[in-house]
């Protein structure tokens, strides 16, 4: 059986392989912290499993409309105007199975063969796999931890080309947690209004995790707001990984090419997550309020271990819940047994040997960083670390 090529032009992401890891270990009985995976450990706030309790009693078992129901895509357009100040018809929303459909939609909608793809390091392990699965060309862009992990539109427009189609970034970023300002997303927003044909891809799935104030969002500024796909859903701002549900807000055009796509891959999401998705966006942030609050804690916890551990460099979070500290003092070290030659083999290491699953930073284009989530309970923080500073204390 000859397969596609299509699969030799991206890779398994390294997040769900590392899961993957740690269930293999776990198999065998061995108690393995998970500190890989970029999901809450909280249940879904209880009246958002009401109102999809009271969908499944009230029918809702049918095909659902390509872009969503119209009261959910109303529901997003209250949201944006309510949390962004962002003004959206329900036309320009497309609800799909996850942000990640919605970032796929957005880049097979506009990214043709050799079109380029400005993406700032470090970025989520998904958005350069779906630009090569598209026949585009990855950009990018290095940032530093000296510069918080933001790209200056200096570095940015240096970049540019006749070929550039998109610029893609998440605030708050995984893995880094940096956050983008009002100010320095502005002066983002003067350099591409200087080049109409760039889409920015805009993922705010962790708007709601940031430790820093209010969020922001480029979309704001009007100049250029029809450049900007907004891209969001429900898996991290309230608890809802496993249901299923992001969205984009854009213009027609792009909303009705988008459309278009997603009713030959999958059609529109489930009925019944919908109905709970409305629930969430317009009800009571109470639960997603304490959740932050939460990480909140976790982080400050987590920065004082990441910090006491010996030759660890770590950026600070500004939001999302990660830490991806440069661990490159550790190359060339052994244990005896095995040298490490590269961030890959630290996080290998710390899986075989102290039991704690964390994700090389090579699947985010920073080669010398390990993202570490918070996303677990404090308790097995301070567990995995206290296990990570001993096996490290074996490396000489």
């Amino acid at each position: 059986m000859e397969l596609s090529s299509l699969l030799n032009r991206f890779s398994e992401p390294e997040t769900l392989k590392m899961a993957k890891l740690g269930r293999e270990l776990r198999a065998k009985g061995i108690d393995v912290i998970d500190l890989s995976l970029g999901e809450p450990d909280f249940d879904t706030p209880q009246h958002i499993k009401d109102a999809a309790i009271k969908a499944i009693n009230d029918n809702w078992s049918h095909y659902t409309p390509v872009a969503g129901f119209l009261d959910l895509r109303e529901a997003v357009c209250t949201k944006l105007k309510r949390d962004n100040n962002l003004d959206y018809t329900p036309e320009q929303i497309i609800t799909s199975t996850g942000a990640k459909q919605s970032l796929a939609n957005a880049l097979l909608a506009l990214v043709d063969e050799g079109d380029e793809v400005i993406i700032p390091t470090p970025y989520w392990v998904t958005y350069s796999e779906l630009v090569k699965i598209a026949r585009g060309k990855v950009v990018e862009i290095r940032t530093t931890v000296e510069a918080g992990f933001k790209a200056t539109p200096a570095q940015i427009e240096a970049a540019i080309t006749p070929k550039t189609k998109v610029f893609m970034f998440s605030s708050p970023c995984n893995p880094s947690g940096a956050v983008y300002n009002k100010a320095e997303l502005e002066a983002l927003a003067n350099l591409f209004k200087k080049y109409p044909q760039i889409t920015i891809l805009s993922d705010e799935i962790y708007e709601y995790i940031n430790f820093i104030g209010k969020h922001e969002s480029i979309a704001q500024f009007s100049e250029i707001k029809d450049q900007v796909i907004v891209i969001n859903g429900l898996s991290k701002g309230f608890a809802m990984t496993g249901w299923r549900l992001g969205y984009t807000a854009s213009n027609i055009t792009l909303a009705k090419a988008m459309e278009k796509l997603q009713g030959q891959f999958t059609s529109g999401t489930s009925s019944i997550t919908q109905k709970a998705a409305v629930a969430a966006l317009v009800g009571d942030l109470k639960p997603s309020i304490a959740m932050t609050e939460e990480f909140t804690r976790r982080r400050t916890t987590t920065l004082a271990l990441v910090n006491a551990m010996p030759g660890f460099k770590c950026f600070s979070p500004e939001g999302a819940f990660y830490v991806f500290p440069d661990v490159s003092s550790y190359y060339g070290k052994s244990d005896g047994q095995q040298t490490i030659k590269n961030a890959s083999d630290l996080s290998m290491f710390l899986l075989n040997t102290a039991h704690v699953s964390s994700v090389m930073g090579d699947a985010f284009g920073e080669p010398h960083c390990v993202r570490f989530s918070f996303a677990n309970s404090m308790e097995n923080i301070e567990k995995a670390w206290a296990r990570i500073r001993e096996a490290l204390a074996t490396l000489k």
